[in-house]
């Protein structure tokens, strides 16, 4: 159990095998007795809402335009008021969202307006704790993706009411918690920034000055690489390497798809080496289209998508693999090893990235034209060897960790997990730890007292 909090003193079986047990002074309530459905229309001119699944229903100008827009029959469309619950189609997946905007939403959403005696805070926590969204599945109907809660199966089932004094304590005690634990998480994200920010400088200063600080040096003409070792060439990338483009065999015909043969898009870039994907096409695939299956050492680079806005994905590949229309594939000829290729195109990513143009639509770019003019400097076969040993070796404590504080990440967020699952559902009595925590603005930052420091442990345990 979380240390520094008990349970409660006395508990009932709740009917609900989600929640199992409750306080015993805790009653249940159906949620139809909880909530109203909200359905109001004739509302045109109130904004339009966006239903997320990180950041609530809020008005779709500010959740970028990733949504598709009405412009037409907005008399039709559902009034949402601020506090309001909206279930979303996918709700399931993470939990009923809470509006924090006035505005408008499409007609295919369920709304709720809570009861007077519910607190705006304990439900919107509760509705995304992680035992109320697995109970969600008894609530599905329709069998394609993207299928709808049954509201009026979900209006029939009982939620926990804590005291509406009760509901509050919790509420207070999580959002000293969550302010903790968020100035853990940004602390650790700033040290991955900054040991990634290291690993770029070493490995720039290895593939662009080598190894030997006593070198001679020339004036390589590439006005973003200056002096470069007096032995070394500077070649452009297309003398270097087999280029193989990608594409997407047919959706409609399935016989291409769910084979064994990876399909490498952006979304499979996130680690240095590829040998599989979320994605795999078919042996027919390869017989009847264009793809191409290329065999490794090959490495991936991203050529479009909104990725090249922040980064320069690459990767090399140790199995064979097909790759769609945003990837390239390069294998490289015998003066140029792969290895040294991935590590040359990682140091050298900002300079590659001011090649990005933005295309239709506000896609991000990388012209064939551009990157195979691109001018690399080409040490000898070998020094690249000594190269790729030497960052090898060196990076391997910055991999270490930030191996380790990505772990820690994660370890945080299960804590968060728990302990809002715990507290919510009444496995934890934390009236008496909210009590005695101070008031905190809630539109600045500060950090939590020794109070909570006393009541939460929040440096996670090696494995």
């Amino acid at each position: 159990m979380i240390e520094g909090l008990k349970p409660y003193a006395e508990y009932k079986e709740s009917g609900l095998p989600w929640l199992g047990r409750c306080p015993k002074h805790w009653k249940l309530r159906r949620t139809k007795i909880l909530f109203y459905e909200r359905v109001q229309k004739g509302f045109p001119n109130e904004p339009l809402l966006a239903a997320t699944q990180t950041k609530g229903v809020v008005k779709k100008e500010d959740y970028e335009t990733r949504t598709v827009t009405a412009q037409k029959d907005l008399h039709l469309l559902k009034l949402v008021e601020k506090g309001d619950y909206v279930i979303s189609l996918r709700s399931f997946q993470g939990g009923i969202e809470v509006a924090h905007h006035k505005g408008i939403i499409s007609p295919a959403y369920t709304v709720l307006k809570p009861s007077q005696a519910l607190d705006f805070g304990y439900y919107s926590i509760f509705f995304k704790s992680r035992n109320f969204i697995d109970s969600l599945s008894l609530f599905v109907t329709g069998i394609r993706e993207g299928q709808n809660i049954d509201y009026q199966k979900l209006s029939r089932v009982e939620m926990p009411f804590p005291p509406p004094d009760e509901q509050a304590a919790i509420v207070r005690f999580l959002d000293h918690a969550n302010r903790k634990i968020d100035k853990f998480i940004r602390a650790k994200r700033k040290l991955i920034t900054l040991l990634n920010e290291q690993k770029q400088a070493i490995i720039h200063h290895a593939v662009t000055r080598g190894l030997d600080p006593d070198v001679p040096l020339k004036p390589s003409g590439v006005p973003w690489l200056g002096d470069i070792p007096a032995h070394w060439e500077v070649r452009k990338i297309k003398s270097l390497v087999f280029a193989f483009g990608g594409m997407t065999p047919s959706k409609t015909n399935i016989n291409y798809w769910n084979g064994v043969i990876p399909w490498v898009s952006p979304k499979d870039m996130k680690i240095r080496e590829i040998n599989n994907s979320k994605d795999h096409v078919s042996t027919l695939a390869l017989q009847h289209t264009g793809i191409k299956l290329v065999q490794p050492p090959a490495v991936l680079i991203v050529v479009r998508g909104m990725i090249l806005a922040r980064t320069f994905p690459v990767a090399i590949t140790s199995a064979p693999v097909t790759v769609n229309q945003d990837i390239k594939a390069l294998v490289t000829k015998p003066c140029l090893r792969s290895n040294y290729f991935v590590s040359l195109l990682t140091g050298i990513q900002g300079d590659l990235l001011l090649l990005v143009e933005i295309a239709g639509h506000g896609t991000c770019c990388l012209r064939t034209d551009s990157w195979e003019s691109f001018c690399i400097p080409l040490p000898p076969v070998k020094e690249q060897e000594n190269i790729e040993a030497y960052l090898e070796q060196k990076l391997s404590i910055q991999n270490t960790a930030i191996a380790r504080t990505e772990r820690e990440i994660a370890l945080m967020q299960e804590y968060r997990t728990r302990l809002t699952a715990y507290t919510v559902t009444g496995k934890l009595d934390v009236r008496e730890a909210a009590a005695k925590l101070p008031d905190l603005p809630s539109d600045v930052e500060e950090s939590v007292d020794e109070t909570l420091e006393q009541v939460l442990d929040l440096e996670p345990e090696d494995d």
